[in-house]
């Protein structure tokens, strides 16, 4: 049997809506004392959309510019999936109103679902579908999230802490040796009530009574979700490298979940890995859901390009709970 065609990144693009909140105007929503918003959080601004943007707008933006180094490809696209957790509505997809926009046709497209984990999820259908169903073919794998729109801005827990943006990657064939080499990924149901949005679906409709109760908009359990996300965040990287036969101390940059500055931190600590491997982008954008990965990744890039041969993991946790963590090679 012929081994499988490695899948690998092989472009990159992320966007950011123009509009930045910065601290004093959280805390002018919120109460909270500056001092208290970055000692907390690490972060000092998050971009907010405009009123009418749309999910797919962001994804959008981030997908041409992942596209725009080989715009050729887009012609060759096997696959489009858009991680969010924030879509346009309920139905159709974000990911077919992103075809449309991007003007694709007979590309399959769908949405993933698995909160601020939905990159790693997406990432690992795309890369299983290219490799053993669409030799030869590209993806196009897009995080983005308009978390603004769940916001209680009374709430300085939250609001604090996330912003709106999108990554996108462009899959495609490597050299064996290169691409994806370990992917791990997690549920756990019995936490599902660590990150909620509780109304406007068949459990709760979204109704004056929901939304009179805050029901609508965000909540999450600080303490338990940091947790569980110390907990687990070892352990689906430890799988995934344990998968490429590869150690943590093998790892030249490691690209976290942007959950905030903080947590990526502990993270870090109780990783034991060197902060300089571990770059951040949560002080300028803040937590950006399923977009935080690429967005991360796409900036990185920008700021001191991956060379041929880095070993990078990508690795975060989300609402379900949900985590993930996948290994590659840079081509």
């Amino acid at each position: 049997m012929d081994t499988p065609q490695p899948i690998g990144i092989v472009g990159l693009g992320s966007y950011v809506p123009p509009d930045v909140v910065d601290n004093a105007q959280v805390a002018a929503w919120t109460g909270a004392e500056l001092d208290w918003i970055e000692a907390r959080t690490g972060i000092r601004e998050r971009h907010y959309v405009t009123p009418g943007t749309t999910t797919s707008q962001l994804a959008h933006h981030a997908a041409a510019a992942a596209l725009s180094g080989a715009p050729h490809l887009a012609e060759d696209l096997g696959v489009l999936i858009v991680a969010t957790s924030t879509p346009d509505q309920p139905q159709p997809s974000t990911a077919v109103i992103l075809q449309q926009a991007l003007g694709l046709t007979n590309v399959p497209a769908f949405d993933v679902n698995a909160v601020c984990s939905g990159f790693l999820y997406a990432l690992a259908v795309a890369e299983s579908l290219l490799s053993h169903r669409m030799p030869g073919r590209h993806g196009l794998v897009v995080g983005a999230d308009i978390y603004s729109s769940l916001m209680d801005r009374a709430n300085r827990r939250t609001v604090s802490l996330f912003g709106d943006g999108a990554g996108a990657v462009l899959l495609g064939p490597v050299p064996h040796g290169y691409g994806l080499r370990g992917l791990d990924l997690q549920a756990h149901g019995d936490y599902r009530d660590f990150v909620e949005v509780i109304a406007g679906g068949t459990r709760k409709p979204a109704d004056e009574a929901a939304r009179a109760a805050g029901e609508h908009l965000f909540r999450m359990q600080g303490r338990p979700v940091r947790d569980y996300a110390l907990r687990t965040l070892p352990k689906v990287i430890a799988n995934a490298l344990d998968q490429a036969g590869l150690d943590l101390h093998d790892v030249d940059r490691f690209i976290l979940h942007q959950a905030n500055t903080r947590l990526v931190e502990q993270c870090a600590a109780e990783l034991g890995v060197d902060p300089a491997r571990v770059p951040l982008t949560a002080p300028a954008f803040g937590n950006t859901a399923a977009a935080s990965i690429p967005l991360t990744l796409d900036s990185e890039h920008r700021r001191r390009p991956f060379t041929r041969g880095e070993r990078l993991v990508l690795a975060g946790v989300g609402g379900g709970m949900t985590a993930g963590a996948a290994v590659l090679t840079w081509y």
